[in-house]
């Protein structure tokens, strides 16, 4: 069944198990390839297999299992080393470090077994010649680990002191160790500065920068540095999905979500590892990981969401407070058992501390698709009979209510809602209901018009009649709101008519003329915007609207009180009208003035001291600025509009102008700031419930932002999180095939091939149904390379010929000419070689035929340019795959022959670069350079040396500060020298 026939096969079948995924599958096969290894009667194949079987249980939920198999190698070392190959010697010695940090984390494991392991490793390796290094840093381990700090402080100056050597951890994961210590010594910025290499890339392993990008985590939103925190949980999240045996570094992105306000978030993380609640392989990580979770439950519970359902252990179904008592009870259980067996309290004190933390951020936007914080239940109260509000507190509200309207701030209207619930079975006079029912009105919209008519009535009985002018002109324009705009029109002629009368016989203020003319103006306005035409309204309407619109100005501008202060009131009504005289001027198509005038109209209330009014009129300048491509002035307006919004802006509106800001900016190329106002859309969205609509655009945008400043594991997290929300329907077809196109180029540069071509492959079904197929032949060609680069050769070679049909058909050379090179170096793989050897001169000079045919009907010069390149590329191409395409152990006339087909081609590249004159001139030394290796490798020393010193002539006087010029004579000189000394000259 297992095929397992001897060695080889053994050995291929545990390569082929170490590229699993980690879990009990990959276990369970280890466990069965030993079993075939110790049918073969071969000792070192049952060692191979033991180390097999330990490395597998290392790096799974099943830890506890590795020590019976390395029990076993130990024993066999220590009765027959002879069966060890070198191998296999250092590889005993250094899972010994496995072992003992394995031990720590398995509490049934006393901590005397620990100090004499720990006494056996020193003895074992000063035996092996190896430095104290790795035995110092083990020391460490079990010193921290059961909080003798002093023991920890020696042990650790010793490990740094000592020599590295091949026993010592790598550089990646001892920086993480040092990183970890100077955490738990409150030292934040210095394990931030220790951890810099890792978190750079310049130091890496199969499990870093994994790790210490999730131990980062907490230290950066201690600092304040939440930017690079967001950052890490969105690089590191991505690198501990898959691995099973990384639950601590998992915990550690959990208690990430409880910290930084991102709730749900944390309860999608433990949605997606169920078996973390109840794996037992690994106790100390289980204690790590319960730990996060009761502290992410007490979180919720604590912002009253103790009710609501959440992820737990199997079996049953459980509320955010059951699983906080169940967890703290599981992690204060593993900590006293480590605690019992260490003979201190450090485990336990430790876990307590993590438990017990504070969020460290209200909320850190993160971009990626999560719902909005779950809103607790409202508390039900029971009613209780209406009492009338004492006297003293209903005229302070009703002097608030008047102050806030008065001066026309935010939350007015709910101030008289708040007057109205307290008036209920109290006596007022006729202004204060008539003022109560006004602002009601104000609060339903279109159903507010019977309230208003009835405060007109209320105000008239109070005997201020201008004012019930205005409420009855209110309730006209609310009419046009609904739709009946002549109406409306009808509606508010009396008032309109009235109100003059009265304020030529002073019976009334401008305020309550100007509240009129506004409201007649504000109708006459909805039926130039609601032409039922469909067109643009004739001029009879435009200039109607427009001579109400300069009535109100003409009334209220220049208007003061005796005080000498302008009235807010008057000041809006001015403000508001030029913004009126705006839209008239959008609606002629006078959009230069129109955005004129909008700016006028937002510096208007802004000096009036309301700039909450600007924000709307600051957001239609600025998609007029862009539309018009003032582009620094779309950008102005759209800051302004963030900043006079401020607190006062609903999220809806805030997501809005931040991604018109974003898109503004990454059109500018500023796409670091691009990306964070994208954030802020994207998080704004997901507040106003508009995550699957306009907040899917904004993580789309987020995504290419993230992508253009080379963040490829961040923009990669945002676009995955974008696409199921991404639809043809809501967002078009160009964003879902751009997202899955960026995706892609994201996994290929993570080194994610298969995964990368999958996306290309379904961004490229999309855009095959398109008019223009130049992006489908693109994406074809890019999913081809991706499947070559997975090892999927078969596969890569359908979708290059797939785009190259697609290049012929579009008259592109250029991307034909590239797939048949692809193509042929994909067949040079093929088996048998020889017929593979045979395919791949065939498509290259179908290539070169392709490039020559296209040069004899080209008339362009820049094409022709451009063709010749693409020619000798191809050229210098051909030959080094023919230079390839023989073995070493090839018999010497094969070789020779092959090398004299590659020089021929090189010699051809050189020619046809050289014909591009000085431009071409580092291709051409390239080609010439690699004819000269060629030349000294068919043993033509003096032609090998002539094309060395042609190179160095081509760069005498070159500039020696550019890097190719630098490499090229370098390279010259060396084939030079070593010709030289050949013939002796």
């Amino acid at each position: 069944m297992t095929g397992i026939t001897d060695f080889d096969a053994l050995r291929r079948a545990m390569a082929e198990n170490s590229e699993e995924p980690e879990g009990p599958a990959r276990n369970a096969r280890a466990e069965q390839l030993l079993a075939e290894a110790e049918k073969l009667d071969v000792p070192l194949a049952v060692i191979e297999a033991l180390g097999h079987q330990l490395k597998v249980y290392n790096y799974s939920s099943e830890k506890d299992k590795m020590f019976v198999p390395f029990a076993r190698l130990l024993r066999m070392w220590d009765e027959r080393p002879e069966d060890f190959d070198e191998y296999e010697v250092h590889s005993l010695h250094w899972v010994f470090k496995w072992v003992s940090s394995g031990m720590l984390g398995q509490p049934h494991i006393p901590l005397a077994s620990i100090e004499k392991w720990l006494a056996e490793m020193e003895h074992r390796y000063r035996l092996a010649g190896h430095s104290e290094r790795a035995v110092r840093s083990a020391e460490f381990s079990v010193a921290s680990h059961v909080g003798d700090l002093a023991r920890a402080e020696r042990a650790y100056t010793t490990w740094l002191a000592a020599d590295r050597d091949t026993m010592a951890d790598c550089h990646a994961c001892e920086l993480h160790s040092q990183g970890e210590w100077q955490v738990e010594r409150g030292r934040d910025a210095e394990a931030l500065d220790l951890w810099g290499p890792v978190l750079e890339g310049e130091f890496t392993c199969a499990h870093e920068p994994h790790t210490v990008l999730a131990s980062s985590l907490a230290p950066l939103l201690r600092l304040g540095r939440t930017d690079e925190a967001r950052a890490h949980h969105l690089r590191g999240f991505r690198l501990v999905r898959p691995m099973e045996s990384m639950r601590g570094a998992y915990a550690d992105h959990v208690e990430f979500c409880a910290l930084s306000g991102n709730e749900a978030r944390g309860l999608e993380l433990l949605a997606e590892r169920p078996a973390y609640f109840t794996d037992s392989g690994n106790p100390r990580s289980g204690l790590e990981f319960l730990s996060a979770v009761a502290l992410l439950m007490d979180r919720l519970t604590g912002l009253g969401l103790g009710d609501q359902r959440v992820p737990g252990p199997a079996g049953r179904s459980w509320t955010a407070r059951e699983l906080a008592v169940h967890a703290r009870v599981e992690t204060l259980a593993l900590a006293a058992r480590f605690d019992e067996r260490n003979g201190t309290t450090h485990i336990g004190d430790r876990a307590r501390a993590r438990m017990d933390q504070l969020p460290l951020v209200e909320r850190l936007p993160l971009g990626v698709r999560s719902a909005a914080r779950p809103a607790a239940a409202p508390v039900t109260v029971p009613a209780a009979a209406p009492e009338a509000a004492p006297a003293k507190d209903l005229a302070a509200l009703l002097a608030e209510a008047r102050r806030l309207s008065d001066t026309l701030r935010p939350h007015a209207v709910e101030a008289w809602l708040a007057v109205a619930r307290a008036a209920e079975g109290v006596e007022l006079t006729a202004l204060d209901r008539a003022e109560i029912a006004d602002h009601q009105a104000m609060d339903r919209g279109p159903e507010g018009v019977a309230l208003f008519e009835r405060a007109a009535e209320l105000y008239a009985e109070a005997g201020d009649p201008g004012e019930a002018c205005a409420a009855r002109a209110r309730a006209a324009y609310v009419r046009a709101l609904a739709g009946d705009v002549d109406e409306a029109l009808a509606a508010v002629t009396g008032p309109y008519d009235e109100v003059l009368a009265l304020y030529a016989e002073d019976a009334t203020g401008v305020r309550q003329t100007a509240g009129v003319l506004m409201s007649r103006a504000r109708v006459l306005m909805r039926g130039v915007q609601e032409d039922p035409s469909g067109e643009s309204p004739d001029d009879a309407v435009l200039a109607a609207a427009e001579a109400a619109v300069r009535e109100v100005l003409a009334l209220v501008e220049g208007q003061r009180p005796p005080g000498g202060e302008a009235d807010v009131r008057l000041a809006a009504r001015a403000a508001e009208g030029q913004a009126m005289l705006a839209e008239l001027a959008l609606r002629r198509g006078d959009m230069e003035t129109a955005v004129r005038l909008f700016a006028r109209a937002s510096a208007a209330f802004v000096t009036a001291g309301l700039p909450w009014f600007a924000v709307e009129y600051e957001a239609r300048s600025a998609g007029l600025a862009h539309h018009l491509g003032d582009i620094a002035e779309a950008e102005r307006a759209l800051r302004a509009a963030l900043e006079h919004g401020g607190p006062y802006l609903e999220a809806p509106g805030r997501a809005q102008l931040h991604l018109q800001l974003a898109e503004v900016l990454g059109g500018r190329g500023r796409s670091q700031e691009a990306a964070e106002h994208a954030l802020e859309a994207a998080h704004w969205s997901d507040e106003a419930g508009e995550g699957p609509t306009l907040g899917a655009w904004a993580r789309h945008q987020l995504g290419g932002f993230l992508l253009r400043q080379g963040r490829w594991a961040e923009a990669a997290e945002v676009l995955e999180s974008a696409l199921p929300d991404l639809s043809a329907e809501t967002h078009g077809d160009g964003a879902v095939v751009q997202a899955k196109w960026w995706l892609g180029d994201c996994l290929s540069e993570l080194g994610e091939h298969r995964a990368a071509a999958e996306r290309r492959l379904q961004a490229a079904e999309i855009a095959r149904h398109w008019p223009e197929q130049h992006d489908h032949a693109t994406l074809a060609h890019l999913a081809a390379e991706s499947l070559g680069q997975a090892g999927l050769h078969t596969e890569a070679d359908q979708a290059y010929t797939r785009a190259g049909d697609l290049w012929r058909s579009l008259g592109n050379v250029h991307g034909l000419v590239r797939s048949l090179r692809a193509r042929a170096w994909l067949a040079l793989r093929a088996e048998p070689a020889d017929r593979g050897t045979d395919g791949a001169r065939e498509l290259m000079s179908a290539a070169i035929e392709e490039c020559e045919a296209a040069l004899l009907v080209t008339d362009d010069e820049e094409a022709r340019q451009r063709l010749t390149g693409e020619l000798g590329h191809t050229h210098r191409q051909f030959g080094e795959l023919l230079a390839r395409s023989v073995a070493e152990e090839a018999e010497d006339t094969a070789i020779q022959g092959a090398f004299e087909d590659a020089l021929t081609q090189t010699a051809e590249a050189v020619a046809v670069f050289a014909a591009l004159g000085d431009g071409a001139v580092h291709t051409r030394t390239a080609a010439e350079l690699a004819a000269g290796w060629l030349e000294a490798d068919l043993s033509r020393p003096a032609d090998a040396a002539t094309r060395a010193r042609g190179v160095l002539k081509a760069y005498e006087g070159a500039d020696d500060g550019d890097e190719t010029v630098r490499s090229r004579r370098a390279e010259a000189s060396q084939l030079l020298q070593l010709m030289e000394e050949q013939t002796g000259a």
